[in-house]
């Protein structure tokens, strides 16, 4: 593990702590794969940092316990747009 990789591993870890973020949206605010920033929480974090690695881990489980909350929403949201049909304005 290079230096460059603990580094990440803590701003990750730091992000996701302080904005309560998915693994998605931090690979997506980082502009990484959300496979690297899971390696990095997971794997990386724990042996670098292990006070913030057990703040990230409460977050993962609560992210987990939630998604699918999160996956109902948005299948809702996608049919409420798909019902609303344009107006004819002929």
């Amino acid at each position: 593990m290079t230096e460059t990789d603990k580094e990440r591993a803590v701003m990750l870890g730091e992000y996701a702590v302080a904005n309560k973020a998915t693994v998605r949206a931090a690979a997506k605010h980082f502009g990484i794969s959300k496979s690297t920033v899971h390696k990095d929480l997971t794997e990386r974090l724990p042996k670098t940092s292990p006070a913030l690695w057990k703040q990230v881990r409460e977050l993962l489980e609560l992210n987990k316990r939630e998604r699918h909350i999160r996956g109902g929403l948005a299948t809702k949201h996608k049919y409420e747009l798909s019902r609303r049909k344009p107006v004819d304005t002929r």
